[in-house]
């Protein structure tokens, strides 16, 4: 049974396995997810790369998108047996490369095809299919049209649903716009909850401060966040003791930090270039003095000895 109190919503570009190890640096019992990787990518490209994770990551849940049932299942196949402890539905993402692939938030007004595909997911494998969605799209985005969605899908087997509770608009606003611009509307998804309470409803959308978070369990089964997360890592480092109930540990940025350079060190060694890692710990310091100059270093030209390079940048904080 999966803890869904607190999970690491998918972005693009960012949390990919070294956001990822960082995470569980911070919390050993969030759900972390992976960016959205569409089926065809995986039946198609290079599937290893894909599904590559740390072997700490669990639980992780693997984010796919598409609309093809069989497609799904094939992808989903390949998750459970790469160890994944979720597939999840890319049923919210509004970009316009996922409204011409026929997938993300536009499958919202295809109910019966979403049924379709959960329900030919969840009869072949052992671990949930779960669904990432908004409150509504475009002109759809009434209580109705909602409730008619969650009640279709989840008859086909899914039981957990993660809202972002934001309208989508898919004409007109950029990804990063639909982020910020469609208002929240959370009574919409504390509504559903109520209605469904049998389900998992899991609340998504401007949560950045913990005592905020901890409150959204009072009227749902848990919380996402996501920007927050890459804006601010060290907001999770609080998150296993005030969420999990677990005792409190005092970790330091320092600490993170000397602990991601063991990391840094390996996957240099196995060839990964080392912006690709640093770039995830850049808002480690967030708010923190000296803050400025540590963004700055990571930013700039990294030296060959990248070990010595840590070792300066600690010192930049401490």
């Amino acid at each position: 049974m999966i803890d869904r109190r607190l999970s690491i919503a998918p972005m693009m570009d960012h949390t990919d396995k070294h956001f990822r190890y960082l995470m569980r640096l911070l919390t050993k019992h969030s759900i972390l997810y992976t960016e959205m990787i569409t089926t065809g990518a995986l039946i198609f490209g290079n599937r290893k790369k894909f599904l590559d994770y740390n072997s700490n990551e669990h639980p992780i849940a693997i984010q796919l998108g598409g609309s093809n049932p069989k497609e799904f299942l094939e992808c989903s196949c390949m998750a459970e047996n790469e160890g994944y402890d979720e597939v999840n539905l890319n049923i919210g993402c509004p970009s316009d490369r996922v409204q011409n692939g026929k997938f993300g938030a536009c499958l919202m007004t295809e109910k019966e095809l979403v049924a379709e595909c959960v329900n030919n997911i969840s009869s072949n494998i052992k671990i949930p299919v779960t669904i990432k969605t908004r409150i509504g799209i475009d002109n759809h985005d009434s209580y109705d049209f909602l409730r008619d969605f969650i009640d279709t899908v989840s008859i086909a087997g899914c039981e957990t649903f993660i809202i972002h509770a934001r309208k989508a608009i898919l004409k007109g606003l950029s990804p990063k716009e639909n982020r910020k611009i469609p208002p929240l509307d959370y009574q919409r998804v504390y509504k559903i909850k109520k209605e469904f309470p049998d389900l998992n409803i899991i609340i998504n959308g401007g949560f950045t401060e913990l005592d905020q978070i901890k409150s959204q369990l009072k009227y749902v089964d848990g919380v996402m966040i996501g920007r927050a997360a890459y804006q601010n890592p060290f907001l999770l480092s609080k998150i296993d003791s005030l969420i999990f109930n677990e005792p409190e540990t005092f970790v330091t940025r320092q600490n993170i930090l000397e602990k991601y350079k063991i990391y840094t060190d390996k996957q240099v060694r196995k060839g990964v270039n080392i912006k690709n890692l640093t770039r995830h710990i850049i808002g480690l310091y967030q708010g923190q003095p000296g803050a400025r100059k540590y963004r700055q270093i990571l930013s700039g030209v990294i030296p060959k000895n990248h070990s010595r390079f840590f070792e300066e940048i600690i010192k930049t904080v401490t």
